[in-house]
């Protein structure tokens, strides 16, 4: 996997708003695929920052989530890359 696709994957599930499924759809990575770059690519302290804060939260998961349509945008979530 190229580094810029890890970065963006690795964004994207630091973002409170993109659910797992959304990684999936674009990179094929399961949660549990998610998870495991996250720690291959964070330090471990990171790493359990990230899993606290997303374990749980409703946003990360769609069928938690009390809403179906919608979605927020980062401010930088469409930055060209160069």
């Amino acid at each position: 996997m190229k580094e810029e696709d890890i970065s963006r994957i690795i964004e994207m599930a630091w973002e409170d708003r993109t659910p797992f499924d959304a990684i999936e759809a674009s990179y094929g990575l399961n949660q549990g695929q998610v998870e495991k770059l996250m720690r291959d690519n964070l330090t471990k302290s990171s790493f359990i920052m990230w899993r606290k804060r997303a374990r749980g939260r409703k946003t990360k998961h769609l069928g938690l989530r009390e809403f179906s349509v919608g979605r927020h945008h980062s401010y930088d979530q469409h930055k060209y890359k160069k």
